[in-house]
């Protein structure tokens, strides 16, 4: 029998390389359970009503308080307290169909960006969405006189809106790229994303108003870095530039020795290998505008499979 089960494939999956998309959904679901285990034995013990759905500002409810340290709040004093919300709300779930619907979406659209963009451009797409829409949601609340009256009261939480940003990418990116719908049959993505966009605006009237701007400022954010991708610019640098700066903590460096040969020093990594070996060569930038380019004019399928392997090979990069 294989010892540690599930919590060695969790860890697993947090070391392998080039697994973002899969480290994204365990961490939303980790997150939730947590959560929702947490909530079950406060109820037990009778310190919580466990009403996630009815939390509001204010509340004496044990499980309300502690969930509005990660809740995003509309209050931008409550947000000065508590900025790291900001990142947590898009991480986090309670109710069940929330998250099984978030992480499906993610999982169908994020497969395509990952396979077509390469792995951090999932990363970039969900953060910056997760991120423009939580800010979207905080402004249009203290803007709009609609929402006066509710911005002391109002908390979100939820990936949804950087599932948006990479649904929104992906159609972007490959408009007439196919899935087959139950019921539906063969539908292209492009019609998919246009539909969810149109449903969450015609919904800001209604019961969850920040969660349906927080969907269309994902899919702003979507649009907009695959369009600038088109054009050269990848706008998700910074995100790994401060992942690998917080990584620096907590990574020990590899040890370096110093031999000697022929009276010349020669630097040598501790783990006996002598030389690296060399990288692929990868194309440069102005094959990869071109090929992105003949990707928005006529689609995906229109690729070459030089150029296919060139643009994975710049994925990797």
């Amino acid at each position: 029998m294989n010892r540690g089960g599930i919590l060695e494939e969790f860890k697993y999956a947090f070391r392998k390389q080039d697994n973002s998309l899969m480290q994204i959904i365990l961490f939303n679901v980790a997150v939730f359970v947590f959560l929702n285990t947490l909530g079950v034995i406060l109820w037990f013990a009778g310190l919580t009503e466990f009403r996630p759905s009815q939390c509001m500002a204010g509340s004496d409810d044990l499980f309300c308080r502690i969930l509005q340290f990660i809740e995003l709040p509309a209050d931008p004093y409550s947000f000065i307290k508590h900025p790291w919300t900001l990142i947590t709300y898009f991480f986090s779930h309670v109710n069940f169909f929330h998250i099984l619907f978030n992480m499906l979406f993610l999982y169908w659209f994020g497969r395509l960006i990952k396979e077509f963009l390469g792995d951090k451009r999932v990363v970039s797409l969900y953060v910056l969405g997760g991120l423009a829409g939580g800010l979207l949601y905080i402004l249009l609340y203290n803007l709009l006189p609609q929402f006066k009256e509710l911005v002391p009261y109002t908390y979100m939480l939820g990936a949804s809106a950087g599932v948006f940003a990479i649904v929104v990418g992906a159609a972007v990116f490959m408009p007439n790229y196919t899935l087959y719908l139950l019921l539906f049959g063969p539908v292209r993505i492009k019609y998919i994303a246009i539909f969810y966009i149109l449903l969450s605006f015609f919904s800001i009237p209604g019961a969850n108003a920040g969660g349906n701007i927080a969907h269309l400022g994902g899919a702003a954010i979507g649009y907009f870095f695959i369009k600038q991708l088109q054009k050269g610019n990848d706008h998700g640098t910074w995100i790994f530039k401060v992942i690998a700066f917080f990584n620096s903590f907590f990574v020990r460096q590899p040890k370096i020795k110093v031999t000697y040969s022929s009276g010349k020093a020669k630097t040598t990594a501790k783990s006996g290998k002598s030389e690296r070996a060399k990288s692929p060569s990868t194309p440069d930038q102005a094959e990869i505008d071109a090929i992105l380019d003949k990707i928005s004019q006529s689609g995906y399928e229109s690729l070459s499979k030089a150029e296919k392997q060139k643009l994975f090979n710049a994925s990797k990069k």
